[in-house]
C-alpha cells in the first residue's frame, strides 16, 4: 500500500498541505471552524513529501483539483474524506456553499452532531 493510501486510511479526514500555502490554510481552516479534527500532512516537511506529492497529482488529474495556475494543476490541499478523494480548495468550498459538506462529513465519522 503506497504511503498516501495508508495516511488516508487512519482518518476519517486527512488534508495534505504545504506550510506555504494559503489555500491550504483556508481548508484547514473551514474544516477546523465545523469541529472537525483532521490530520494534516505538510508536504515540504515530510522526508516522502515529494513521492506523496507525485501519487497525488496522479490521482487528481487535471481537472479535480480545482483551478490550473500556470498550467499545471495544484496538488495541495488536497482533501479526503472517508478515505475518497474530494479535492482541493475549490471543491471543498463548493460543498460547503451548497449545505453538502457537513453531511459528508457526518456520513464519514468526523462530526458527531
Amino acid at each position: 500500500m503506497d504511503r498516501v493510501a495508508r495516511l488516508v486510511s487512519e482518518r476519517a479526514v486527512v488534508v495534505f498541505t504545504a506550510s506555504n500555502c494559503s489555500m491550504c490554510d483556508v481548508v484547514t481552516s473551514l474544516l477546523g471552524s465545523l469541529g472537525v479534527n483532521a490530520a494534516v500532512h505538510e508536504l515540504d516537511r515530510d522526508p516522502r513529501g515529494r513521492e506523496m506529492e507525485r501519487e497525488l497529482a496522479r490521482r487528481l488529474g487535471a481537472g479535480a483539483a480545482g483551478a490550473v495556475r500556470g498550467g499545471v494543476t495544484p496538488t495541495v490541499p488536497a482533501v479526503f474524506v472517508g478515505g475518497d478523494l474530494v479535492g482541493g480548495t475549490n471543491r471543498v468550498m463548493a460543498l460547503h456553499l451548497a449545505g453538502e459538506l457537513v453531511p459528508m462529513l457526518r456520513n464519514a465519522g468526523a462530526l458527531w452532531l
